[in-house]
């Protein structure tokens, strides 16, 4: 897993957004994000500890199925490989869903959460189920060569849903590569139906079940969005269902990167 750590103070876990492009870059490039560069404005009052996820960036990958809570697992082992026993936990996007299965799985762990722009709603839900349906279809169709060779056209899984999950990893490891189209084809395809199912088996945000999320005795701090992906509904679902939600009532385009910033910040200062 390809990190980095910067500043000084609270340990503060940051789960990218970008979808499966979960990388470090995306907090430099992303959104609110670009106009913020967190990597260097939250050092000033937390640890950062930043990450590519796992099949993302420049970090390694392995081809099983793939869940929240195994992105949560992730997670929790980079904080042991750095000696963390607790920290606040940031997502964004998807990230969001990442931060409330660690809750769930690592509730000594977390510290606080931050969730910004938590994914959710019907369109979201299609249209990720739909990217891991048409990398079916064409792994079916072309075989797992055929996979490896979509992948070195140069894109992500989220530019290009036909390459697959393990994209990035096949184009950076040529054993990892040779492995994958070797693998059985039926099996690898069962894999990826059952992370499908896995990830996107709902209308509002993954992550925790609703039991986990009413049972979650930290503070949460919910920052709205108002896209296809990132629909209103599902921040208010998590307002509805954590027992300490405070629920940022500014919406977008409202949210520039100095006030959501601040309002991190004071967070921070509030739940240290």
């Amino acid at each position: 897993m390809s990190y980095v750590t910067r500043g000084s103070g609270p340990a503060l876990l940051m789960l990218a957004p970008g979808g499966f492009d979960a990388t470090m870059e995306k907090w430099a490039t992303a959104g609110v994000w670009k106009g913020m560069q967190p990597l260097d404005t939250l050092t000033r009052e937390f640890t950062v500890i930043a990450y590519d996820r796992r099949e993302s960036g420049a970090s390694g990958g392995r081809v099983e199925r793939l869940s929240w809570l195994l992105f949560a697992e992730q997670a929790k082992h980079l904080l042991d490989h750095l000696g963390i026993r607790k920290a606040f936990v940031l997502g964004g996007c998807m990230g969001c869903s990442v931060a409330t299965a660690f809750a769930a799985r690592f509730p000594e762990a977390t510290q606080a959460l931050i969730l910004h722009w938590p994914v959710g709603g019907y369109r979201w839900k299609l249209n990720g189920g739909d990217r891991l349906a048409r990398h079916m279809r064409f792994a079916r169709e072309n075989g797992l060569a055929g996979v490896v060779k979509r992948a070195h056209a140069g894109k992500s899984f989220w530019q290009d849903p036909e390459a697959g999950p393990w994209a990035s990893v096949i184009v950076r490891d040529q054993q990892f590569a040779d492995e994958f189209q070797e693998q059985d084809l039926d099996r690898y395809l069962g894999l990826v139906a059952a992370s499908a199912r896995a990830l996107f088996d709902r209308d509002m945000p993954p992550g925790a079940e609703p039991e986990e999320l009413m049972a979650m005795k930290v503070p949460a701090l919910i920052i709205p969005g108002d896209d296809p992906a990132h629909a209103t509904s599902g921040a208010h679902y998590l307002r509805e269902l954590l027992p300490q939600p405070e629920f940022w009532t500014v919406m977008p385009p409202e949210q520039t990167p100095e006030r959501v910033r601040d309002r991190i910040l004071e967070f921070g200062r509030a739940h240290k």
